[in-house]
């Protein structure tokens, strides 16, 4: 059994090193640990200061792409590593290292195939209220769009079975927090959750420059998310509502006609083009779920690809 830990890295010299030292070199059940660092074009010693202090691995992206595609560059790499689980966590040393033990302990006794490491966000008092407030509200979106009861949907420490990596196929470019629950979700992966805590902060977030930058980018992957795995759904009920619309401007047109002797060609307009509006959500719906069942016929040989 292989264990493999990524940790996305900007700019991480300061904090790397106690990172890859709180590490466990021994967990039950585990034959191997090794630490993989994925640098996201960092512009200071982060790659030399991780080589020297034991990552087995350091592979480092020409320049800096963002966390979700240095998390997505992680999971390529740890697979193609031969890891049976793959842990992520953060360079700056947010998560404790003695927690993987308990983290990857639903993978090991088969209970799950996605783990998340849960933070009592009441209690972290870096956090403002509206950032508090606004992370309720942002999980409970999220278990609502995933069919999942995750209460911590932006916790970076996370365990996946080489079983779940495989089936991950990530396109958002911000983050991959929220992605890999909705796309899990949606796959019926198993998934646990295990209360953790959180060392000090260090330093300021570098993925969130400003709270309503972070939110507005959030809340237009959720959407964009949502409408890959579940288009039919949502052009259906676009089409739907439409086509409501516009039997009611209908009713109201022939009401004025009929009874009023009116012509309320304004009514008429509505009526067509919110019916024609209904007609072609429903077919962008369908045109959406074609294309859907071509993804999934691809991420299936995808998949069979990185189990080769």
């Amino acid at each position: 059994m292989k264990l493999v830990v990524q940790i996305p890295c900007l700019n991480e010299e300061k904090s790397i090193v106690q990172t890859l030292k709180d590490i466990p070199r021994s967990i039950p059940g585990v034959d191997v640990i090794e630490r993989l660092v994925v640098d996201d074009g960092s512009s200071d010693n982060t790659v030399r200061v991780a080589r020297e202090h034991g990552a087995e691995h350091v592979i480092s992206l020409s320049a800096n792409r963002g966390l979700a595609h240095a998390f997505r560059a992680g999971m390529e790499e740890s697979l193609r590593l031969g890891a049976d689980i793959i842990v992520n966590t953060d360079g700056d040393g947010q998560y404790k290292g003695d927690d993987i033990i308990r983290l990857v302990r639903p993978i090991l006794n088969r209970e799950a195939d996605f783990v998340i490491g849960v933070r009592d966000i009441v209690t972290i008092h870096h956090f403002s209220l509206r950032k508090k407030m606004l992370q309720r509200f942002g999980s409970w979106v999220v278990r609502r769009l995933s069919g999942t009861e995750v209460r911590d949907v932006t916790s970076g420490f996370r365990a996946f079975s080489r079983e779940a990596a495989t089936r991950l196929d990530l396109v958002t470019d911000y983050t991959h927090t929220i992605e890999t629950i909705i796309a899990l979700g949606k796959e019926r992966e198993s998934i646990a959750q295990i209360p953790i805590e959180t060392n000090h902060k260090v330093r300021e977030s570098r993925l969130m420059t400003s709270m309503s930058q972070y939110v507005s980018r959030c809340g237009a992957d959720m959407v964009r998310i949502y409408i890959r795995y579940e288009s039919l759904k949502t052009f259906a009920r676009l089409g739907a509502f439409s086509i409501s619309l516009g039997f009611l401007a209908g009713v109201y047109y022939l009401f004025d006609r009929l009874i009023y002797d009116g012509r309320s060609f304004v009514a008429l307009a509505f009526f067509s083009l919110l019916l024609i509006s209904g007609l072609l959500f429903i077919m962008l719906g369908f045109l959406g779920d074609s294309i859907a069942c071509n993804r999934r016929m691809l991420s299936n040989i995808t998949r069979i690809l990185r189990r080769m």
